[in-house]
């Protein structure tokens, strides 16, 4: 791969702090252009004359190899990318994958559990001697009742949970730290995973049986085995997107969950009021008889 694409590579990595699955995919989706531009423009062309023409035949030629939009869309984010940096570091006048227009694709709605089940999977006894079942316990309601990424949880240091105040520090997105307050009912369970905690190996928060970290794998799995129940087994991702829509159905302010998510963005945030709509709609026509009479 050039010169100009390995830069870029470390300046998303190490300046701008992207994730390493985002990393990963540019540079997946660079090495894949990189190797198309040397069959068709010759292993020595120049990356600083690149043309939008160019750009659109390796488009076309995804698009004929049956690769899906939404992949050719994130290539294409992926090439604006690159020469938006390549215009502020290697004096390239104008970004050719600007003209690209990506194919525009429908946003399906976040995944959610129903209040029920999630309700039924938070009743469930927990012997308060056993460290697993009260980690674990803790780790669901965790994800549900603060809206926290997983990799959010899996990153908590001992420090970050502030059981007197109620409330925790995490680290988002681009290293962005926020504080989250909790309820008396998580700091109940905080207090009493403390007690029979494992001493940590580093200052990570939940550790497992050995005292070593916690991983997102065994969180995945802590979630599963909750609602093992439910035909469709929820992600942590999915309390996630059920804190929010829950929150919002009750009254909750958009901007206030949108700060608890830690969103960039209040346009990221609206998605769920989308959800709430829906279900609002689903419920009408359940139960409205003018909707009814039209079945």
């Amino acid at each position: 791969m050039k010169e100009p694409y390995q830069s870029f590579i470390t300046y998303i990595r190490c300046e701008l702090a992207l994730s390493a699955h985002t990393v990963l995919s540019y540079t997946y989706d660079l090495r894949q252009w990189d190797a198309f531009a040397c069959a068709t423009l010759g292993d020595d062309y120049d990356v600083t004359t690149i043309i939008s023409n160019d750009l659109r035949l390796w488009i076309a030629h995804l698009a004929a190899s049956g690769v899906s939009q939404r992949s050719i869309r994130r290539k294409i984010q992926t090439l604006r990318a690159l020469f938006t940096f390549m215009m502020k570091r290697r004096g390239v006048a104008v970004n050719p994958a600007a003209e690209l227009t990506p194919a525009r694709l429908p946003k399906p709605l976040p995944r959610v559990v129903a209040p029920a089940d999630t309700e039924r999977a938070l009743s469930v006894h927990v012997d308060p001697s056993n460290f697993v079942e009260v980690r674990d316990h803790l780790i669901v309601d965790m994800l549900y009742s603060t809206g926290m990424r997983a990799s959010e949880l899996v990153g908590l240091r001992d420090v970050d949970v502030n059981n007197s105040a109620m409330e925790l520090k995490v680290l988002g997105k681009r290293n962005k730290q926020r504080v989250i307050p909790y309820g008396s009912n998580i700091a109940n369970q905080v207090a009493l995973y403390r007690r029979l905690r494992p001493v940590p190996c580093d200052d990570s928060f939940f550790v497992r049986e050995d005292s070593k970290p916690i991983k997102y794998q065994h969180v995945n799995a802590i979630v599963k085995q909750a609602f093992a129940e439910l035909p469709s087994h929820p992600t942590p991702h999915c309390l996630r997107h059920s804190c929010a829509t829950d929150m919002l159905n009750d009254g909750a302010g958009l901007t206030a969950v949108k700060e608890l998510l830690g969103h960039s963005s209040l346009a990221t945030t609206q998605i769920y009021t989308h959800l709430s709509y829906s279900e609002l709609k689903h419920n009408y026509e359940l139960a409205h008889p003018r909707a009814k009479m039209k079945g």
